[in-house]
């Protein structure tokens, strides 16, 4: 246990180091809060009601489909998987650790934006802080189970960037936080749905445990598909 909380520890700090999770972490979710913030509740004041759960949102999703692949990609695709299989070390503890830290960054982007909203558009805060933060630590979890599918599954680090990109931005036009699902078409309505940005952007915002069912089953899903995909690499 303690080896492993080590790992996780050392996977944050590098992360600190890394370009690409500082950019989808924090740097670009946090400059289009403050530039879509703004426009927002120019245009709809009602927005305040809601712009803290829908950058959120955004924020998450950019960190998890697009800053985690990459970096779970470079460990097994390199000599970090023949180091873990060469000491004993489970194929999976790397998996793990990137998870964990990407956690920690997102969830820290989350309370950045948090705090920040009411005082620069007067965003109104969560009723309930703790099922707030409740709903964010499920949300930023299935994403991030999403993110660990796309690392595993796709070797090439070029395809990678594009295929992650073709999944994030459905996820994010689709899931309600930029126009009203009651504009969009039927067949994209459902097409929403796919994705956790949609369920977690309602759960949010209605606390509904209608909601909470649908990440929950792509979350196991998604535990599938990556055991799957491990042993796949366990025996490459």
């Amino acid at each position: 246990m303690s080896a492993f909380l080590y790992g996780a520890a050392l996977q944050w700090k590098l992360d600190l180091r890394s370009k690409t999770l500082l950019i989808t972490c924090y740097l670009v979710p946090l400059i289009f809060f403050a530039v879509m913030g703004g426009i927002f509740t120019s245009i709809n004041p009602e927005a305040k009601q809601t712009l803290i759960p829908s950058m959120t949102v955004m924020g998450v999703s950019m960190g998890a489909l697009i800053g985690l692949p990459p970096s779970i990609a470079e460990i097994y695709g390199g000599g970090s998987k023949r180091v873990y299989q060469a000491n004993g070390v489970p194929l999976y503890f790397g998996l793990i650790s990137m998870v964990l830290s990407a956690f920690c960054h997102l969830l820290l982007m989350s309370v950045i934006l948090l705090c920040t909203a009411p005082a620069l558009f007067k965003a109104v805060l969560p009723s309930s802080l703790p099922k707030y933060f409740g709903t964010l630590s499920i949300l930023i979890t299935v994403s991030l189970s999403l993110g660990s599918i796309l690392g595993l599954a796709v070797k090439n680090q070029a395809k990678l960037t594009m295929i992650s990109q073709l999944i994030f931005l459905p996820s994010i036009m689709l899931s309600g936080i930029l126009f009203p699902l009651d504009l969009l078409p039927a067949v994209f309505k459902w097409a929403g749905k796919l994705f956790p940005a949609s369920w977690g952007y309602q759960f949010m915002v209605s606390n509904e445990l209608e909601n909470l069912w649908p990440l929950i089953l792509i979350f196991i899903a998604a535990i599938m598909i990556c055991s799957f995909l491990l042993k796949r690499w366990k025996t490459e």
